[in-house]
């Protein structure tokens, strides 16, 4: 069944029936070498994309690079928050695009919207994000739940997004693009992950609950 979603504007939006995450490389080791965003910050927006995809039925594919070399096995909150993702192993291919097994599981989603995310952002998403913009997917690069060696680095992949089409964009603003409107029946679920992905929202939920109370015991005295 179609989810809901608002009349009127939104078609420049990711549309959340047509959409797929995909999630890229993110392995224990190669998270040492990022220096463009916090370990902690990085994970973190990962889990809340994760748990987003999983709550609206958004399919996940995910994949690694070498999980028995030193880069290691990918992080253990993908499969705690998102079960239903699927696993594709690589034969050594540094970009998962060259690897057949891992286009056709893209493929055979029926999304025509990919949402990338990964370590590295230069490599592991990149490569495959110029791949599937050429081969007539839309694609947007989570860059906040993404890592790279250096901020220089990083600059000069946003860079290349761009001029190729890949539409950068942060963890905050997927959820909010899939989200949409407060009308889901899951809204207080997704309310609750913006508190993952963007901290500060806890305070925003906690002063209007104190405001409620507050505004509760005033009726009851008066």
């Amino acid at each position: 069944m179609a989810h809901i979603l608002p009349s009127g504007g939104g078609k420049a939006l990711m549309n959340v029936d047509d959409t797929v995450l995909l999630l890229l490389d993110h392995q224990d080791g190669l998270f040492l070498t990022v220096k463009d965003v916090t370990v902690a910050e990085l994970r973190t927006n990962v889990i809340a994309l994760a748990r987003i995809a999983t709550l609206l039925k958004v399919p996940i594919i995910t994949t690694a690079s070498v999980p028995d070399g030193p880069n290691g096995p990918l992080m253990p909150e993908i499969a705690k928050f998102a079960p239903h993702a699927r696993y594709v192993p690589r034969q050594g291919e540094v970009n998962a695009w060259d690897n057949e097994a891992y286009v056709n599981a893209v493929r055979e989603t029926g999304k025509k919207t990919l949402i990338m995310a990964g370590v590295w952002t230069s490599v592991c998403v990149m490569f495959p994000a110029l791949d599937a913009k050429a081969a007539g997917f839309n694609v947007y690069a989570v860059m906040d739940a993404s890592g790279d060696p250096t901020e220089f680095v990083s600059r000069t992949t946003l860079a290349r997004f761009i001029q190729s089409g890949v539409v950068p964009t942060s963890t905050n603003a997927v959820i909010c693009e899939l989200h949409r409107t407060w009308r889901r029946p899951e809204a207080a679920e997704i309310a609750e992950i913006y508190t993952v992905a963007t901290p500060n929202y806890q305070a925003v939920m906690e002063c209007y609950q104190n405001a409620k109370r507050v505004g509760s015991l005033d009726k009851q005295t008066t």
